[in-house]
């Protein structure tokens, strides 16, 4: 796959909340990682799988939309920077949620994900979700 493939496939996958979809972009020894907070990195794809399926699972809400923001392709060949907007509703109030995707692709592989997403807008996706949950 292209690096336009690979990009356009993850914003799918996303919007679909499908880890399958998600977890094929990978290479079998893919490591995906959340710098600025989250779970613990997924190791491998079928960790990467596990880990989005019980992650998205636990979201009462599907994106709106996953809009790319940007795509810039780095000077190391294998690594391409994607600025990225996922909008969502949660009892209706719209949220964006800003992130850069650092993807390392090799063979038409994701072979390492660095995922950093704006803090405060999880914080409030979370906290919107936690008051649909009744008491």
């Amino acid at each position: 796959m292209s690096v336009e493939e690979i990009v356009t496939a993850y914003h799918a996958a996303m919007l679909h909340k499908s880890a399958d979809e998600l977890a094929d972009l990978y290479a079998e020894d893919a490591l995906h990682e959340f710098p600025f907070g989250g779970p613990a990195p997924f190791k491998g794809r079928e960790e990467i799988r596990a880990g989005y399926r019980a992650m998205w699972g636990a979201m009462p809400f599907k994106p709106d939309e996953v809009r790319r923001v940007s795509l810039h392709q780095a000077t190391d060949p294998e690594v391409v920077l994607v600025e990225q907007d996922t909008f969502v509703t949660i009892g209706g109030r719209s949220i964006t949620v800003p992130g850069l995707l650092v993807l390392r692709i090799r063979n038409g592989l994701i072979i390492h994900t660095r995922d950093y997403m704006d803090t405060a807008a999880v914080t409030q996706v979370r906290a919107a979700a936690a008051a649909l949950k009744p008491a």
